[in-house]
């Protein structure tokens, strides 16, 4: 007795079956299921609508074993706790399925090279094509972290020097623009709110927020550090506002916001008294009290380039190295004045 005829099971519909409420060959149905472009049109909307009449649904592991693809890709990230990995996480689900693949994450509870075998293992059991990377803290650029070098990888948001392909923003240039626009209205210098020391993405803003300082001739203050969360940079906030800074540069959106609550109740007033600029350009920047001048940074562009690699290691099977970089581009609104 086969599955089709156990009782209360309901039957599986075939390709054949398809075929012929449609009118076609198995293999007409077959290439539109595949998503081949070689199909008159009319034909095609013949297939799909015996398709939803019968339920049709393709198998996709008979697929698999047919094409020797699974047509998904695995995303192994250490947290979904930041926006920025959240967005970057969509826009790679979004380019992912644009492409005819589905995704499948895997999370990290600890950056470490034992955490990062066990999600590869993980994704072999899982059946996927090859592994986007998003783990934006310190763990690629230590010499002591490899990855496996049977399945195409593009690493995101992070730094692995020139052992694999590397997709980020231009942190650096984003950061000298948020800072130069600063300078450029007449600050005598900008105070930095950062991102926790363990991020990359925190770590690349740093540094080049201090040499943007240090290449203008001009003071570098203490850095105030939150861990990318409103909540932190209010705090921070609070103790900026005892200062006298007149302008300040803010590692990502959120903990601006933070920012801006805390010089309110300090009852100094953005921009006439603090300039503030955040970092990320989040869809709600701009109903910050005030509009929040920020660096936008290009999420979209990232998936749809991390995704691009590894379809073209797939195809090429090739190994390519280096990091590409995103353009980030100053989003000027009501946050930032003359002092």
């Amino acid at each position: 007795m086969t599955d089709r005829n156990l009782p209360g099971r309901p039957q599986r519909v075939s390709m054949a079956d398809v075929a012929r409420r449609a009118g076609v060959s198995s293999q007409t149905v077959s290439r539109v299921s595949n998503g081949h472009p070689g199909v008159v049109d009319t034909t095609r909307e013949q297939v799909l609508a015996a398709m939803r009449e019968l339920g049709y649904r393709p198998n996709s592991a008979a697929r698999a074993l047919r094409s020797g693809r699974f047509r998904t890709i695995g995303v192994i990230l250490f947290s979904l706790s930041t926006t920025g990995n959240v967005r970057t996480l969509d826009a790679i689900a979004t380019s992912a399925a644009a492409e005819g693949y589905a995704i499948t994450v895997i999370p990290v509870a600890a950056p470490t090279q034992d955490g990062v075998n066990g999600a590869f293992t993980r994704m072999g059991e899982l059946a996927v094509d090859a592994v986007i990377l998003l783990m934006e803290v310190h763990l690629l650029d230590a010499a002591s972290i490899s990855l496996p070098t049977d399945v195409p990888v593009v690493v995101a948001d992070s730094d692995a020097g020139d052992r694999y392909a590397v997709v980020d923003t231009d942190q650096a240039a984003g950061t000298r623009a948020a800072v130069e626009h600063l300078l450029d209205r007449g600050h005598p210098t900008v105070v930095h709110l950062a991102g926790p020391s363990e991020s990359f993405s925190a770590q690349r803003r740093e540094d080049a927020w201090r040499r943007t300082l240090r290449e203008a001739g001009r003071e570098v203050p203490e850095v105030y550090r939150g861990d990318w969360s409103a909540a932190s940079g209010y705090e921070a906030g609070r103790q900026i506002a005892r200062t006298g800074a007149t302008a300040v540069f803010a590692a990502n959106d959120q903990m601006a916001l933070g920012l801006l609550r805390a010089l309110a109740e300090a009852g100094r007033k953005v921009p006439q008294d603090v300039s503030v600029v955040g970092f990320d350009d989040l869809p709600d920047a701009v109903a910050f009290l005030p509009p929040l001048t920020t660096v936008h940074q290009d999420f979209a562009e990232v998936g749809r380039l991390c995704v691009a690699g590894v379809l073209r290691q797939m195809a090429d099977h090739s190994t390519p190295r280096g990091r590409t970089l995103v353009p980030t581009r100053l989003v000027e609104r009501a946050s930032t004045a003359a002092p």
